[in-house]
């Protein structure tokens, strides 16, 4: 292979885009059908628009509209088979076979039916009608193919086994078992009451996310995503490793506007990963430095893909406490993978780019500022307490506002008016468009948590597990008691036995199901296991949606990596174990917050002395981890090197004075140390 890759045109971006992220393998369509269903999610847009600005209607008829016409589109834009996008088998009507017309159909009206009822539901619930239950049928079995059409068969599965579990109860072992619920009791449940499909989980896509979506997409075209990539470079590139640390910072602010990994590893790393490849960055090193960074999209606020909006809901707090609380941990995770990218670009001697390669910061700013004005606007209103969804409409207009003055400036009064109608009709039917898989799947999703109010299981596994973490954290103590003082108390070592547990199941699960999706299911199940520890609300949700992300970056499913891993001609396994060892940071301080609750700056208790502590061990346990695993912290380390800087990284993040300054003291020799030995050998030291 070349060391100077070429640079990938947007048909094969798209082409990548595709091949790792199903919710954007779209089928090729009939121009007929094209137009059906272009102005179907151009108009859905302007509904989202027009009720963020002038209020939402009642509940349930906002969601089963939005949820009826979604699952419409999903049958016209995804084929049964991904490998059959671009032709069609047997029977079918401008090119969709008959039967995803009846699906799509059937969705729609099922979806439809319960607002449509809305003022009997309360004669109905608990006695549903033999209609009732037919609808309720045809829109589960719509949903099960939708997700699995849009997204794979990991959720539905998960979906199928809740409902036999529901279904079979009484043939459960142990502790699970229930005594079960007929067909007719389960539909009512997930159809007819908001514990189901027409439940949160369905309610914060169509209220606040699909505002934020469009917002997105609208800010991408008014450049903002552009300009981040080059003020990045004006400020960062001229370092070591410069390239690797453009993509790190410029992945942090796309995040602040797109909460899609994929999406931002395949628009970021375009540019970067073939950068970093040709300055003398490995090609496995280069995917998952991208990768790393823009999976960190979806924990960096305001918009941070969906889940902050869904923990309003269920925390029942301000939107801005959410962002307060996300900016450490965000923080954290960029800074770790920053960490590790400029000590490997020492070790290997790496540049950074030349002065005649780097955009000044000062043009960039003078010619792109009209671009930030939205993301500012947006910002404040949600700062200074505004609705999410008043807030987006807000935003979505100052975006319209600044393409028009872009375009007019561009091709004057005439052609800027007409390519402004082109652009937001076009930027309206993509973000409709990228909502689609996300709706279906919060309404399957919906399904889940239905189940788990119907039969306790969450309660349940919360026994289970806390009960396995007591019994390994007592046998634990006991191999510790041999030492002249006890390190850690059995209440602590449960707490960290479950942590461990809730960690893994959350990884696990995200490596088939989208994060939104994990996040949700996981808060059903795992966030009372927490809450049997005494773990705070906000900061059990935290923790698993933390893990969930990280996901992104974890073998064998992980699809931003393999996604970088496309752009750099790399091998997609080895990205991905790269891209874990770069995240190890976001792997780390959600321990930290569960243990030091004022790294997330809003929880009860806050002190800043305790949140000092915090910060500071955290960072510096950054260092020293991400020095033992890139073998450089000056120069090459010795063995007992790194045999200490882990554990002294781990002594760091620990939330005590003592064992943070025995960690930092350890930290200060092994660096004094290095220094000492860099000034007394007058040689470069590297490995070039």
């Amino acid at each position: 292979m070349t060391d100077n890759p070429r640079q990938l045109s947007d048909d094969e971006l798209r082409a990548l885009e595709e091949e790792y992220d199903p919710e954007a393998r779209f089928r090729t369509v009939t121009r007929p059908v094209a137009i059906l269903s272009g102005v179907i999610l151009f108009l859905l847009s302007v509904y989202h628009f027009y009720t963020a600005g002038f209020g939402i209607p009642r509940a349930t008829t906002h969601r089963g509209l939005h949820m009826g016409v979604s699952l419409f589109i999903v049958y016209l834009s995804f084929s049964a088979r991904a490998g059959n996008r671009h032709k069609t088998d047997g029977f079918a009507i401008y090119g969709v076979p008959v039967t995803d017309w009846v699906l799509a159909i059937g969705g729609a009206v099922s979806a439809f039916y319960v607002p449509w009822i809305y003022d009997q539901l309360a004669f109905r619930v608990g006695n549903p009608l033999p209609i009732d239950i037919v609808m309720g049928t045809v829109l589960l079995l719509a949903l099960l193919e939708a997700v699995r059409r849009s997204m794979g068969w990991p959720l539905p599965v998960i979906a199928l086994l809740f409902i036999a579990y529901a279904y079979f109860g009484r043939s459960m072992p142990g502790i699970l078992v229930h005594p079960g619920a007929d067909w007719a009791t389960i539909i009512n449940h997930l159809y007819l009451t908001s514990q189901g499909i027409y439940g949160t989980a369905l309610g914060v896509i169509a209220t606040y996310v699909f505002h934020f979506v469009l917002f997105g997409v609208m800010a991408q075209k008014i450049g903002l995503g552009q300009l981040f990539i080059d003020l990045a470079t004006a400020l960062t590139g001229r370092f070591a490793g410069g390239p690797a640390k453009v993509s790190v910072v410029s992945s942090a602010m796309l995040g602040t506007i797109s909460g899609s990994s994929i999406a931002n590893t395949v628009t970021t790393g375009a540019l970067t990963i073939p950068a970093m490849i040709r300055i003398g960055f490995k090609r496995h090193f280069a995917a998952a430095v991208e990768a790393a960074s823009s999976t960190g999209g979806q924990i960096t606020p305001p918009v941070m893909g969906a889940v902050a909006f869904l923990m309003v809901e269920y925390l029942g707090i301000p939107l801005r406490t959410i962002l307060i609380a996300a900016i450490v941990p965000a923080f954290m995770h960029f800074f770790g993978v920053l960490v590790q990218v400029h000590l490997e670009a020492k070790r290997l001697g790496i540049r950074g780019l030349r002065r005649e390669e780097l955009p000044k910061a000062g043009t960039v700013l003078r010619e792109g500022w009209l671009s930030v004005l939205p993301l500012v606007l947006l910002v404040w209103m949600l700062m200074s307490g505004r609705t999410p969804f008043l807030s987006a409409f807000w935003a979505i207009t100052a975006c319209m506002f600044v393409y028009l003055v872009q375009r007019v400036m561009a091709a004057g009064l005439t052609g800027g008016i007409r390519e402004t109608a082109e652009g937001i009709y076009e930027g309206f039917v993509a973000g409709a468009r990228q909502s689609l898989a996300v709706t279906a799947a919060a309404a399957l999703v919906g399904v889940v948590i239905g189940i788990v109010t119907l039969t306790g299981i969450g309660f349940k596994i919360a026994f289970m597990v806390t009960s396995l973490a007591q019994g390994w954290a007592i046998s634990f103590h006991g191999l510790l008691a041999v030492l002249p003082f006890e390190i850690f108390s059995v209440q602590t070592l449960t707490l960290l036995f479950t942590l461990l547990m809730t960690a893994v199941v959350c990884v696990l699960m995200g490596c088939g199901v989208p994060t939104t999706a994990n996040y949700i299911i996981m808060v059903a199940v795992a966030a009372p296991v927490l809450g049997m520890m005494n773990v705070e609300p906000l900061v059990a949700h935290f923790f698993v949606f933390y893990f969930g992300v990280l996901a992104d970056v974890t073998p064998p499913v992980a699809l931003a990596a393999y996604a970088g891993a496309g752009i750099a001609g790399a091998n997609g396994f080895k990205a991905g174990n790269t891209a874990f060892r770069l995240s190890m940071g976001k792997a780390l301080v959600p321990f930290v917050f569960v243990f030091s609750p004022s790294l997330l700056l809003v929880t009860q208790g806050f002190t800043l002395p305790d949140f000092l502590l915090a910060f500071a061990g955290s960072v510096l346990g950054i260092v020293a981890l991400s020095a033992a695993i890139t073998n450089w912290l000056m120069k090459p380390l010795t063995l007992p090197e790194r045999v200490f800087l882990p554990i002294s990284s781990l002594l760091m993040i620990a939330p005590e004075l003592i064992s943070t300054l025995i960690g930092a003291a350890v930290l200060g020799v092994i660096a004094l140390r290095q220094y000492l030995a860099v000034n007394s050998d007058p040689k470069p030291v590297h490995g070039r």
